[in-house]
């Protein structure tokens, strides 16, 4: 389990109270900023740290097992960061040392 010193450079892992460890911003992100690629192995499955992502043009779901800082992800219904397939866009401005959320959500 590894993350890029890109990443690593933009967000950090640490305590949330939102629930157990979050993702955090290192530095701040303007709204439509690409913050990070979720990137991990492949998976047919459910699980921790698995993300689920639908294919816009109505393709089959695809999804990945976390092993990046982005697998810290939490829920929020008002999400201030957004996937575009597996690349993480910020929704609105984040501040330096925001937790980074997103909507679990389901399939549109």
């Amino acid at each position: 389990m590894g993350c890029s010193p890109w990443l690593a450079a933009r967000v950090r892992k640490g305590r949330s109270p939102i629930h157990g460890w979050g993702c955090f911003a290192r530095i701040p992100f303007a709204t439509g900023q690409r913050i990070g690629t979720f990137e991990g192995p492949e998976v047919a499955e459910d699980g921790p740290h698995v993300l689920w992502v639908y294919d816009p043009e109505g393709g089959a779901p695809s999804a990945r097992r976390g092993t990046n800082l982005l697998r810290w992800l939490n829920h929020s219904d008002e999400p201030n960061a957004e996937f575009e397939v597996f690349h993480l866009y910020a929704r609105r401005p984040i501040a330096v040392g925001e937790e980074i959320t997103i909507d679990y959500g389901g399939a549109p």
